[in-house]
């Protein structure tokens, strides 16, 4: 193997000090969700009330993710994960001054914007240190947010049980400002050059395929991100919440969510392996049909078990979903867009867990359960499912229709 360069030990190397990365990053995200109940009841608010401090943090997220992608392709991912770093650490040091739910929601906007540069930029960076493993290195870049998820949860929902809630956010506030930054100055090496005419062409022909402009894969693909995402928002943002209000108790709900996070990472890596054989389109379609029959699992039985066995095959079956956005954009579009369509790419499917996790709880105050919610989140990825079945579909007919034509 060689030592430095695309494929090399140091590529595999960069790949693993990028999810060390993530996993602490990914704090920004997931302690949040376990804070719910604690946080509603400190600031004595409605579930919609703190899901708006979700929205919140997620729609920075979404900002983030757009406006750091492209200072990425300008500045480099080093210079970003040092703001990033910077970020969390007042965002997470300023959450336990507030005493009401509009300072504590600008705080978690902070938290998300800076978490952003922990996710789709490093996915986007690390895509550009590999060639034949690309789907599974982009595959395990993105674990290091549900690495995250499993971690987090169970050691958030322990600090806030013995602590509370603001000696949790002050710890991890300490967390970010002493590890992060020493991670990414690891990641100083400047990546290696592409053929990148050769990559722009393979790109074009590939769009043209589709029969679609650049920016109009964009905004299907946007559109996918967002329909998916407020699915999977249902189970990763309220599952917490929903075994408390069951009577099964916070630290239930943080295994869960540790557990469905978990599958989570086996599905990410699995996904990359299949994305290598057969691109990220279909692997999109097929991790989105099988996140619907995920979420109908919730909706048979809410006894203790069957929901620990929901959430661990929620996490099994739609971990693979978003990385294979990353894929196609690398299959579509040039390298040197990469940060900045990658982050486009996943800030959509944040902003459907912004509007996932709101709806969410505006459904449960409606309706006093979780039932519509989960109806709610199987209809938006039926439209998930349907833009992807039209986007393989078209390559096909289109892909065939040429391979007729041709002499």
């Amino acid at each position: 193997m060689k030592t430095s360069g695309i494929d090399s030990r140091y590529a595999w190397w960069r790949l693993l000090a990028s999810v060390a990365l993530s996993t602490v990053g990914g704090a920004g995200m997931w302690s949040l969700t376990v804070a719910i109940p604690a946080v509603q009841a400190d600031f004595g608010i409605t579930r919609a009330d703190i899901s708006f401090a979700y929205t919140m943090n997620t729609m920075g997220f979404f900002a983030g993710g757009i406006l750091i992608g492209r200072l990425v392709d300008r500045r480099g991912i080093v210079f970003a994960s040092i703001l990033s770093a910077l970020g969390l650490t007042a965002g997470f040091a300023a959450a336990p001054l507030a005493t009401s739910l509009v300072p504590f929601a600008l705080a978690q906007a902070l938290i998300g914007f800076s978490s952003a540069a922990t996710f789709a930029p490093l996915v986007a960076d690390i895509s550009h240190w590999f060639d034949k493993r690309r789907g599974i290195a982009v595959a395990i870049a993105a674990s290091g947010n549900y690495v995250a998820g499993a971690l987090w949860p169970p050691i958030v929902g322990w600090i806030i049980g013995a602590h509370g809630w603001r000696t949790m956010s002050a710890s991890a506030a300490v967390l970010c400002i002493l590890t992060m930054i020493p991670l990414a100055l690891t990641l100083r090496r400047r990546a290696p050059d592409h053929a990148e005419t050769t990559l722009i062409r393979v790109a074009r022909q590939s769009r043209e395929a589709l029969g679609l402009s650049p920016n109009a894969l964009q905004g299907v693909i946007f559109m996918m991100g967002i329909g998916c995402c407020v699915a999977m928002s249902m189970p990763q943002v309220h599952i917490v919440a929903y075994c408390s209000d069951l009577g099964y108790g916070v630290a239930r709900g943080a295994e869960m969510l540790s557990l469905m996070l978990g599958f989570g990472i086996i599905s990410r890596v699995a996904s990359g392996w299949i994305a290598d054989k057969v691109g990220g389109l279909r692997t999109l379609l097929l991790g989105a049909i099988l996140q619907g029959i995920a979420l109908a699992f919730y909706l048979i039985d809410d006894k203790l078990t069957s929901l620990y066995i929901a959430s661990a095959l929620f996490g099994l079956f739609q971990g693979g979903i978003v990385p294979s956005y990353a894929i196609i954009v690398r299959e579509y579009f040039p390298s040197s867009e990469a940060a900045t369509r990658v982050g486009l790419a996943v800030s959509a499917t944040l902003l459907g867990m912004a509007l996932g996790g709101w709806m969410g709880g505006v459904l449960f105050d409606w309706t006093g359960s979780y039932r519509a919610a989960f109806i709610n989140g199987i209809a938006w990825n039926i439209m998930t499912v349907s833009l992807a079945w039209w986007l393989v579909s078209r390559q096909a007919r289109r892909t065939a229709a040429a391979a007729a034509a041709a002499p």
